[in-house]
């Protein structure tokens, strides 16, 4: 069973959730929060496998809440996916950068809810490559915010939508991670190709390797990078130039 928190300051939009998310016979909402504070203290309570969360909140916001449940080590198996509107470019990649998992805007169709905390529960990101690139590269180069009217939803249902390549980002004045230098070019290549929006069994084809092999060398970035998941990788490679030119 998936157990799911949801924080959102609107009353309604949490029903309308929980009455969507509990017809499924594989999930449970396990709490409800109104604000951040509120949705940090359920986390640490329940330890939920997804928690959905508003971006904009009272006294606690969602981007700081996203940060406290990514960074708390009790949590680490706790993915947290936010809600946003059309027009809510620049605190979709705060909450990214943060460690969330993924971005669903509020009017998602109901089966693409459900698939979408199916898909960041068994440990998968929540991300449309032609959606996420432009906000990363806009933000990581320090350009304005892009349109998400593009897309309605980071589906992970519909396949790998077709995006053009990266040109590379800077890191905007973040600390290099450590961890940077020590990926062999394998694995730079891998991360670069993460970013494009390939599964692991693509980048095997693409590189001519075994599945086992891909997903090694995406699990190894991912353990020098410090990085949750596959969110993250994209983030680091748009801010430190890591995305194929």
């Amino acid at each position: 069973m998936i157990r799911v928190l949801l924080a959102d300051d609107q009353v309604l939009v949490r029903a309308g959730f929980r009455m969507l998310l509990e017809s499924a016979d594989d999930i449970t909402v396990v709490g409800e929060a109104a604000n951040g504070g509120t949705a940090v203290a359920l986390a640490r309570e329940h330890a939920p496998d997804v928690v959905l969360m508003d971006l904009h909140m009272p006294e606690v916001d969602g981007v700081t809440a996203t940060r406290l449940i990514a960074g708390d080590p009790r949590l680490a198996a706790t993915r947290v996916v936010v809600l946003t509107t059309f027009d809510d470019d620049q605190t979709v990649f705060s909450a990214l950068r943060a460690g969330a998992s993924g971005f669903l805007v509020k009017d998602v169709e109901p089966e693409e809810l459900l698939q979408a905390v199916r898909v960041v529960a068994r440990g998968d990101a929540l991300l449309s490559p032609s959606v996420t690139k432009a906000v990363i590269s806009a933000f990581a180069s320090g350009g304005q915010p892009p349109d998400l009217r593009a897309s309605r939803v980071a589906s992970p249902a519909s396949g790998r939508p077709e995006s053009s390549k990266g040109s590379g980002g800077s890191s905007g004045g973040r600390a290099v991670p450590p961890g940077l230098a020590s990926l062999t070019d394998r694995e730079r290549e891998v991360v670069g190709l993460v970013a494009e929006g390939l599964s692991n069994d693509e980048i095997a084809r693409k590189l001519v390797v075994s599945p086992l092999t891909a997903k090694t060398h995406v699990s190894r970035a991912m353990t020098k990078l410090n990085a949750r998941d596959r969110a993250q990788l994209v983030v680091f490679a748009y801010e430190y130039g890591l995305t194929s030119g």
